[in-house]
């Protein structure tokens, strides 16, 4: 193995490389893997240009991390954030390009539980009321209510801009190329037998099930039309129902 990586000029750190089995039912037996004079750690799961991968292939994992992120993202900001003379709207515009973003890395590949989806709800309804002050009514200070949040953002919660995005994505793959490997993964059917049990939702029936709730009909033929898909997934982001 070393004499072939070092044909192309590369050399292997046994610290920084780590191996990872993927298996149906998870992982049980957790054993290192040897090769030449090499010992590799095996992992559960590992972060790949800031995409953790997990032996399981689940989403919530990667979705609670991006959350952490989130979080560390406005308490670096909250300084900013918390400055009386700055605007509802001027604090909105820094939610918006500096902390939404770092939680919706990669989003257009998951794969959305209803958890999924109520813990991305409460994190950015704790995050804009944080923003957003309370407001005297009566000599009562009254927080925000999900309703008036949902109006203050027009509808666009992050679900829905999540949504969005991978609505976007699913018209990029299919206007490549059919020789491109993405594309052909997009239409693959794999010739394997199912576990027992209910199988897990995939993220292509997901995006189907959007589809339906917005009612776009023959969506092959509609997203190689770009200007018109994107103006589609333009309205998802304040759809009711998704």
């Amino acid at each position: 193995m070393q004499n072939e990586a070092t044909l192309v000029g590369l050399s292997i750190n046994e610290d920084k490389t780590k191996y990872m089995q993927i298996k149906r039912m998870g992982m049980k037996d957790i054993t290192n893997l040897k090769i030449d004079n090499f010992a590799f750690e095996s992992v559960e799961n590992f972060n790949y240009l800031g995409f953790i991968l997990n032996a399981d292939n689940k989403m919530n994992i990667e979705i609670v991390e991006r959350i952490a992120k989130g979080n560390r993202a406005y308490y670096a900001n909250v300084k900013l954030i918390k400055l009386k003379f700055l605007k509802k709207n001027t604090k909105m515009k820094i939610y918006k390009m500096m902390i939404r973003p770092v939680i919706m890395y990669s989003s257009e590949t998951w794969t959305l539980t209803t958890k999924d989806e109520n813990n991305l709800h409460i994190f950015e309804r704790q995050i804009l009321r944080k923003i957003i002050s309370p407001i005297n009514i009566d000599n009562i200070w009254k927080t925000q209510n999900n309703m008036e949040i949902d109006k203050l953002i027009e509808g666009a919660d992050i679900v829905r801009f999540i949504k969005a995005q991978r609505m976007k994505w699913l018209g990029h793959i299919q206007r490549m190329d059919q020789a491109r490997p993405i594309r052909k993964l997009l239409d693959l059917k794999p010739m394997v037998t199912r576990p027992v049990g209910r199988p897990r939702q995939q993220r292509q029936e997901d995006v189907m099930e959007d589809l339906k709730k917005v009612k776009i009909k023959n969506w092959k033929e509609t997203a190689k039309v770009r200007r018109t898909w994107r103006d589609l997934a333009e309205k998802v982001k304040t759809r009711k129902g998704l």
